[in-house]
């Protein structure tokens, strides 16, 4: 009897096991980072992108914070940015109607009109162009054009003396090579580019020793961030990433510096996947931890939006960038994504990482526009991925 039940207690506590092994690996299935639905992905960047639309059903009013801007400023182009991304997956006519209503308003025109040299002036070129390609009305581009003409009718190359400048206006350039056929256009982007690298800041904003860049020259070595290492801003590296991303994919291959654009862009990306967080994020110091530790969105989803699109391009190894990108689109629909589609822990404005904070789940940011831009233009290629 004794033997008997013996042996029911081992049968019983086999069971248990098996049991347990089973709901386990079903656990670890259920928390591997799998491609999401493209049905999972949309409904997060609706939900996110509605929120937004609701807030600012009059996409020509003016923006107040500390004081009174218009809606053409470099935050809401990149907004805009991740609008056109989101349509080219999710084609409803209200996302165009947005994004017409915002370029009408202001006549296709920058903040500061057609003789800025200033990149966040610039910005709104993007859309304006992707508009007209849409729809080729003259009004649409002649204004973006004019400005980016009257920039290189001059010699001068330095405007471009903090990174993020790279972003707003460097796919200007190249949409403008691509639409009028002239290599004058991806000749003086390079130009520009190329000093920004290899001169601003004494020897260049870029660190090819570790394949990041300062945000400017006051960060240039011996700056350095609180644990002795260099001072990578997240956001500013996050729109390089972005700049090469939206400047590549209209730069022809066989332009002489395709190569080296694209070189950079793998070296950047390569350089990221050591730095991200046990918590799928990227820091906003990106080589220390221990300054204003914690999660952010804008430069997790913008290295998220390159990483994507080098996959869905097959320019970059998916076996070894794909889990490193999902688990970072994860954690921020996850951890970002509130309910009623506002997004949390997005840094406000700024150009380090002390600025905008504290980052929280809660907290609001001054501009809640270019942290949507971020969002959509990642969940642009997550969506497309295979």
């Amino acid at each position: 009897m004794v033997k008997h039940n013996y042996h029911l207690l081992i049968s019983s506590l086999a069971k248990k096991v098996l049991v347990t092994l089973f709901i386990v690996s079903i656990v670890t299935a259920c928390t591997a980072q799998t491609i999401p639905s493209k049905k999972e992905t949309i409904k997060a960047m609706e939900l996110a992108n509605a929120y937004f639309m609701n807030k600012w059903p009059d996409a020509g009013k003016t923006i107040v914070t500390n004081r009174e801007r218009p809606s053409n400023i470099w935050t809401r182009a990149v907004y805009y940015e991740g609008l056109m991304a989101l349509y080219s997956i999710d084609k409803k006519q209200s996302f165009i109607d947005y994004a017409l209503q915002w370029s009408e308003f202001h006549k296709w025109n920058m903040r500061n009109g057609i003789k800025t040299r200033n990149a966040d002036d610039q910005a709104c070129g993007q859309t304006y162009i992707d508009l007209y390609l849409m729809d080729k009305k003259e009004e649409r581009i002649k204004n973006i054009k004019a400005c980016i003409d009257s920039m290189m009718a001059s010699s001068k190359i330095d405007d471009w003396s903090w990174v993020d400048a790279i972003q707003m206006s460097m796919p200007v350039f190249a949409r403008l090579g691509v639409v009028y056929n002239d290599t004058n256009y991806f000749k003086r982007m390079y130009e520009m580019y190329a000093f920004s690298k290899y001169k601003h800041g004494g020897n260049g904003l870029y660190n090819a020793a570790e394949s990041l860049w300062w945000r400017d020259k006051d960060f240039v070595p011996p700056y350095k961030e609180p644990n002795g290492a260099n001072c990578y801003w997240s956001r500013g590296n996050g729109w390089v990433v972005a700049a090469l991303v939206r400047t590549l994919q209209w730069l022809p291959e066989n332009n002489s510096h395709y190569n080296e654009l694209m070189s950079d862009y793998k070296n950047m990306l390569k350089a990221l996947l050591s730095l991200q967080r046990k918590d799928s994020f990227w820091n906003v110091s990106l080589a220390d931890s221990t300054h204003f530790g914690g999660k952010e969105l804008t430069g997790t989803a913008l290295f998220v939006y390159g990483m994507a699109w080098g996959i869905n391009n097959n320019l970059i190894d998916k076996k070894t960038y794909l889990p490193v990108l999902l688990k970072a689109w994860n954690a921020l629909v996850t951890d970002c994504l509130h309910a009623d589609g506002k997004l949390g822990f997005v840094q406000g404005t700024g150009k380090e990482p002390k600025d905008g904070q504290p980052v929280t789940y809660d907290s609001t940011p001054d501009f809640e526009d270019y942290g949507l831009g971020c969002f959509l233009l990642a969940g642009s290629e997550v969506y497309k991925l295979k």
